[in-house]
């Protein structure tokens, strides 16, 4: 069976109908994967850098799950809201532990629609560009919702994560394991045109050890799903699940451990000033009000 080809410049990036599965997952999920909680905790390390102290907070990370602690900690006297993009109208309002403690009310939910204008001093967003179909129109959400001079902080996947699982997919010619990342220098330059400000980009990379291939199958479960169009379009049986497993039992060191690299890269930039109409580099007037211009007193002619 041939496998599909690679998506054309006109088709989507990612399959949406496997983010909207994505998102509802992790909507649901009792608490959030451990990549994304050290994700934020390592973002958050670099909250000291930004003196300006915002009063209102926008959290739009990727799943929907109470806004970080961290976030609470660092701006203890801030208006948290929270963006969920799968919303569950029966579901209340809830008070995080943070909130307990100090008596401050359940966070506000908005939906990404209403989020232009909010005002928002900072925009935090913990592991969800990697999952926009259009990360450039997320960046200019992102803008739209911060105040002037607030800024964003955010964390996304690399094109370095996943190294192995691609090289074990090649070697036995699975097609895509999943979507591609998109490259911090070009995160970078989508901020600038989306009128973001004094961009910093940074990286690091993570290995990630897991004892057994069972565990390192569940975590992969747990961040997501295949969302490339490209993927094998058929359903994978109990007997390839196998083959999976002992393709990464083959990989383990000397330890018996298996080593997965994870990309994480940090973006930090402020809302950049409205930019005027623009200009086009060349103007075209009609021949009859060329003609009356050129009438005007003090022309010469």
């Amino acid at each position: 069976m041939s496998l599909p080809s690679r998506p054309t410049a006109t088709q989507e990036r990612l399959d949406g109908r496997a983010l909207a599965r994505l998102q509802q997952r992790l909507h649901v999920a009792p608490q959030r994967p451990w990549l994304h909680t050290e994700a934020a905790r390592r973002m958050a390390e670099r909250l000291p850098w930004i003196k300006a102290r915002p009063t209102r907070v926008l959290d739009w990370s990727a799943d929907a799950s109470a806004p970080d602690e961290l976030l609470h900690q660092a701006c203890p006297d801030a208006e948290v809201a929270r963006v969920i993009e799968r919303p569950d109208p029966a579901e209340p309002a809830q008070r995080s532990w943070w909130q307990r403690l100090t008596g401050g009310r359940p966070e506000a939910r908005l939906a990404p629609q209403d989020t232009a204008g909010w005002g928002a001093g900072l925009v935090w967003s913990n592991m969800r560009l990697q999952m926009a179909t259009d990360p450039q129109d997320l960046l200019r959400a992102w803008r739209a919702a911060l105040a002037p001079g607030g800024f964003l902080m955010f964390t996304t996947l690399g094109p370095g994560s996943l190294a192995e699982l691609r090289e074990l997919y090649r070697a036995a010619g699975w097609g895509s394991p999943h979507a591609p990342f998109v490259d911090m220098h070009d995160l970078g330059d989508m901020m600038v045109e989306c009128g973001l400000a004094e961009p910093v980009m940074g990286q690091e990379t993570l290995h990630l050890r897991y004892g057994t291939a069972e565990q390192l199958l569940a975590e992969l479960r747990g961040l997501g799903i295949n969302a490339d169009p490209a993927r094998f379009a058929g359903l994978r049986t109990p007997a390839w699940r196998e083959r999976l497993l002992h393709a990464w039992r083959d990989r383990a060191g000397a330890d018996g451990r298996i080593t997965l690299r994870w990309e994480l890269v940090y973006g930090h930039a402020f809302r950049g000033p409205d930019r005027g109409p623009s200009v086009a580099p060349s103007t075209t007037v009609p021949l009859d009000a060329m003609k009356l211009m050129l009438r005007k007193p003090g022309r010469g002619g």
